[in-house]
C-alpha cells in the first residue's frame, strides 16, 4: 500500500537507516541487481505478477544473506510460515503497529551484521592463516 510504503520509508530515514522503497517484487529484484540489502520488507501480496513468496525465493538467490520481513494478513499466515522455511528472518500481522516493524527492522539488521562479522572474521583468519594451515 502506497501510504503505507511511504509511511516507512520517512520514517527509517528519519532514524538514519538509508532506505529505498518500491511497490512490487519486479521493482525490488530489479534495485538489489545494482545494491546490496541487509534487510527488506515484503507484503505477501503486492500489485505485479509476483507476490512476496516468489519474491522471497528470488531475494535468496540473488542475495542470500539479506534478511527478509514478511508482512501478512490473517488469511495468509500460512504463506507466511512458509516463508520461514524459504529463510525469511520472521513475519509481522497486518495491521502491523509501526514501533513493531522497526524493531523487527532492527533485530533482522543486528542479525545480518553479526554473520557479516563472522565472514570478515573468517577471511581474516584465511589470511594470516592460509587456507590449509590450521590456526595456532
Amino acid at each position: 500500500e502506497k501510504d503505507f510504503l511511504d509511511t516507512i520509508v520517512k520514517r527509517l530515514e528519519k532514524r538514519g537507516v538509508e532506505t529505498e522503497g518500491v511497490s512490487s517484487g519486479e521493482q525490488a529484484l530489479k534495485a538489489m541487481q545494482d545494491k546490496r540489502f541487509d534487510v527488506v520488507i515484503l507484503d505477501i501480496k503486492m500489485p505485479g505478477g509476483m507476490d512476496g513468496i516468489e519474491t522471497l525465493r528470488e531475494i535468496k538467490k540473488i542475495q542470500p544473506l539479506t534478511e527478509v520481513l514478511l508482512l501478512t494478513g490473517h488469511g495468509s499466515l500460512e504463506t507466511s510460515i512458509e516463508g520461514m522455511t524459504m529463510g525469511a528472518f520472521d513475519y509481522l500481522l497486518k495491521p502491523v503497529k509501526l514501533e513493531d516493524l522497526l524493531s523487527k527492522v532492527a533485530q533482522a539488521f543486528e542479525k545480518k551484521e553479526a554473520h557479516d562479522q563472522k565472514i570478515r572474521a573468517a577471511r581474516i583468519r584465511g589470511l594470516i592463516h592460509g587456507p590449509n594451515r590450521p590456526p595456532e
